[in-house]
C-alpha cells in the first residue's frame, strides 16, 4: 500500500467530483442551447450522449497513459483539454462546432474520473477503499447542489455562454491546484500495459461484465434526469434557476445513500448484498416514477433512485477491479471504456424517447436483474 505517496484526500474528492460538477452545471442550458442553435431538444439533449462516448475514449486514454507516464501527469493533461475543449464552446457559433467542443472536453474530464480512481486503488485496498469510495460518494452528493444551482444561475444571468466560461475558469482553477498539491501515486511494480492480453483476460471476465452493466444501467438513470428533466421541468412552467433548486433535492438523496452505505458496510453486509438492495429500491422508485413522469411529483421517486445509487456505486467500483490490481491503470481504462460507451448508447436512446419516467423504470428493473447474478 503506496502511504508514503498518499495524496490529499480532499483534492482527490475535488477531481473526482469535477466530471459530475460540469455536467451538471451543464444541464439548464440544455433548453437556450436548443433555443440558440434552432435545434429540437431531443438533438440538443443528444450532446450528453455524444459527450459520453467521448468521455469513454478519454476512459480508456488516460487510463492507459497514468500507466505509462503516471497518475499526475495524466491528470493534468486532462484538465488542459477540458479547459480547451470548454473555450472551443465559448467561440462555437454552429452546433457541430458546439458537438466536437463537447467531445474535446469529455475526453479531458475523463481524467477525473480514472485517474482518480487509480489513485485510490493504488493508496488503499478491500474493505479501506470500500469505505474510501464511499466517502466519495458522499461528497460527489455535493455535485448537484453546486452544479444544478450555478449552472442555473449562470444560465438565467449569462445564458449558456456564461456556463461555458465558467467551465473554462474551474478547469483552469484545478490545473493549478494539481500542479502545485497533486503527489504521484504509481507503484514502481507496476507492469507495462500488455493492452492485447489484458484486454483478452477482462473480455471472458463476466463478471465484469456484468458489473460494466451495471454501472452503465445506474449512471444512465442519473444522467438521464439531467439530460430529460429541464424539458419537462419547462413543459410545467419552470425557470431554469427553479429547476436548479431540484439539485438540493438530489444532492440530499445522495447524501443519505452514501451516509446508509458507510453504515450498512460496518454491519456485516457484504458489497455484493447492498447492491442487491440498492438496485431493488432502484427498481420500485422507477416504476413508480412511470406513474408519474408527467408532474412534478416525480421527484419523489427519483428521490429513491438517487438514494439507490449512492448505495450501490461504492460498492461495484470498488470491488469490479479487485483481480487487476497490478495493472490498475490500463484496466480501469478498459472498464470505463466498456460501461461509458454503453451509458453513451443508453443516453442516446433515453433522448430519442424523451421519457423519463420510461426510462428509469426500464433501466431499473434490468439494473435489479443484473445485480442478482453477481458473485
Amino acid at each position: 500500500m503506496n502511504t508514503f505517496h498518499r495524496p490529499p484526500l480532499w483534492l482527490l474528492t475535488l477531481l473526482i467530483m469535477f466530471p459530475q460538477l460540469v455536467e451538471t452545471i451543464y444541464s439548464p442550458a440544455l433548453p437556450g442551447i436548443a433555443t440558440s442553435y434552432h435545434v429540437s431538444s431531443e438533438r440538443a439533449a443528444q450532446t450528453l450522449s455524444v459527450y459520453f462516448v467521448a468521455f469513454a475514449v478519454g476512459v480508456a486514454m488516460w487510463g492507459w497513459l497514468s500507466d505509462c507516464i503516471g497518475r499526475r501527469r495524466a491528470m493534468m493533461a486532462g484538465l488542459l483539454c477540458y479547459a480547451t475543449g470548454s473555450l472551443m464552446a465559448v467561440v462555437a457559433t454552429d452546433f457541430s462546432v458546439l458537438l466536437l467542443a463537447r467531445m474535446v472536453s469529455a475526453i479531458g474530464a475523463a481524467a477525473g474520473s480514472v485517474v482518480v480512481q487509480t489513485m485510490l486503488r493504488d493508496s488503499y485496498e478491500s474493505t479501506a477503499l470500500s469505505r474510501v469510495f464511499s466517502v466519495m460518494g458522499a461528497a460527489l452528493a455535493l455535485s448537484p447542489v453546486f452544479g444544478l444551482l450555478s449552472g442555473g444561475w449562470l444560465v438565467s444571468l449569462y445564458g449558456h455562454t456564461g456556463v461555458f466560461i465558467a467551465l473554462v475558469l474551474l478547469a483552469l482553477l484545478l490545473l493549478m491546484l494539481t500542479v502545485t498539491m497533486l503527489p504521484e501515486t504509481r507503484p514502481e511494480h507496476t507492469l507495462r500495459p500488455r493492452l492485447a492480453a489484458l484486454l483478452s483476460r477482462m473480455a471472458r471476465d463476466y463478471e465484469l461484465w456484468k458489473n460494466a452493466i451495471l454501472v452503465a444501467l445506474l449512471n444512465t438513470m442519473l444522467f438521464s434526469y439531467y439530460s430529460l428533466a429541464p424539458f419537462l421541468f419547462g413543459q410545467l412552467g419552470w425557470r431554469s434557476r427553479a429547476f436548479g433548486l431540484t439539485g438540493l433535492l438530489l444532492a440530499f438523496a445522495s447524501l443519505s445513500g452514501s451516509l446508509l452505505n458507510q453504515r450498512l458496510l460496518t454491519t456485516g453486509l457484504t458489497p455484493e448484498q447492498l447492491v442487491r438492495y440498492a438496485c431493488a429500491l432502484a427498481a420500485l422508485s422507477g416504476l413508480v416514477a412511470w406513474c408519474l413522469q408527467h408532474s412534478a411529483w416525480i421527484l419523489i421517486p427519483v428521490f429513491g433512485v438517487v438514494i439507490a445509487y449512492g448505495i450501490a456505486i461504492p460498492n461495484v467500483l470498488s470491488q469490479a477491479l479487485r483481480h487487476y490490481r497490478e495493472q490498475a491503470g490500463a484496466a480501469g481504462a478498459l472498464f470505463g471504456l466498456s460501461y461509458y460507451l454503453l451509458l453513451g448508447m443508453m443516453l442516446g436512446f433515453a433522448g430519442m424517447v424523451q421519457q423519463l419516467g420510461l426510462v428509469l423504470s426500464v433501466c431499473a428493473l434490468l439494473a435489479w436483474l443484473c445485480s442478482l447474478g453477481r458473485r
